[in-house]
């Protein structure tokens, strides 16, 4: 891991992310970059010559302001001790927050997105869904999720869903690199299902093949059976075990696929008070 995005708002909510990404810096000798949305920018709709002169003005303005806060943001992280030596850059983009995170990434080759979410529920959730959900869906590269008011990174044991198929080898390969820098537990949680394995040791021989092939050690698997709302199930065993983060694959389903399937990962995210850490299926550590 050499470079780690992270989104700031200037909320206390984004600071706190930060700070979880700097430690993750730190333990890997990666770099921060800071990124602002201007997200106003895309509203600015100009009228006239005029108008258009002084829309111009103030987005200027803004990005000056924003820059300005971004680097007093570094330096404010610099006053920790631990995160003085850390290489910090500050970038200022407008647009979406999720295509402004998706253009930086790919442009900046970017290993990991950190941000804080605050999740979404009901119509919200339904309608708009939250920015880390679009987030998580577009992202070139891995998102870790960290909710609003977590106040320690200490990661002891990794809660890791699974259906435990072919497709699920970058997840146990990715969490294999953190598990060397962390040393955690993972518990591999099998949401059983009619066409999965039976209850007979196929699951546990499934779990052996990846994480060997992986690297991945110290897990075991955790059958769920029958569970028809996966995300509940995921935090509710997390809970139960105590877990520090879940670590999950996502398919990033758009358009109609999106509309159809959903997402679990991104269900999981919007509804747990623990760090979420979503990996693309598709996505291949360069």
């Amino acid at each position: 891991m050499k470079k780690i995005l992270v989104p700031i708002d200037f909320s206390q909510n984004s600071k706190n992310a930060l700070r979880f990404a700097a430690e993750i810096a730190v333990k890997n000798s990666a770099s921060l970059e800071l990124l602002h949305a201007n997200v106003a920018a895309i509203y600015s709709v100009p009228l006239s010559e005029y108008a258009s002169a002084t829309v111009y003005a103030e987005d200027r303005n803004y990005d000056e302001s924003a820059s300005r806060l971004l680097e007093r943001t570094k330096h404010e992280l610099f006053e920790n001790p631990a995160f003085a030596k850390l290489k910090v850059d500050t970038r200022v983009e407008e647009g979406y927050l999720h295509s402004c995170i998706r253009n930086v990434a790919q442009e900046d080759e970017v290993d990991l997105v950190v941000m804080g979410t605050k999740g979404a529920a009901g119509v919200n959730e339904f309608l708009v869904g939250s920015n880390t959900e679009k987030v998580i869906r577009t992202a070139p590269c891995p998102v870790l999720a960290v909710p609003e008011n977590t106040e320690k990174f200490t990661i002891k044991t990794v809660l890791l869903p699974s259906t435990l198929k072919d497709d699920q080898k970058g997840i146990f390969n990715y969490l294999a690199e953190w598990q060397k820098v962390f040393g955690f537990n993972v518990k591999v949680l099998y949401l059983n299902n009619p066409s999965g394995f039976p209850t007979d040791g196929s699951a546990e021989a499934a779990k052996n093949r990846l994480a060997e092939a992986a690297g991945l050690t110290k897990l075991e698997v955790i059958m769920a059976m029958g569970s028809f709302f996966e995300d509940s199930t995921i935090l509710s065993v997390a809970d139960q075990y105590d877990v520090d983060m879940i670590a999950m694959a996502t398919h990033q389903r758009h358009g109609l696929s999106h509309v159809f399937f959903g997402s679990i990962t991104e269900d999981t995210v919007n509804h747990s008070n623990i760090p979420v850490l979503a990996v693309p299926i598709a996505w291949k550590k360069s």
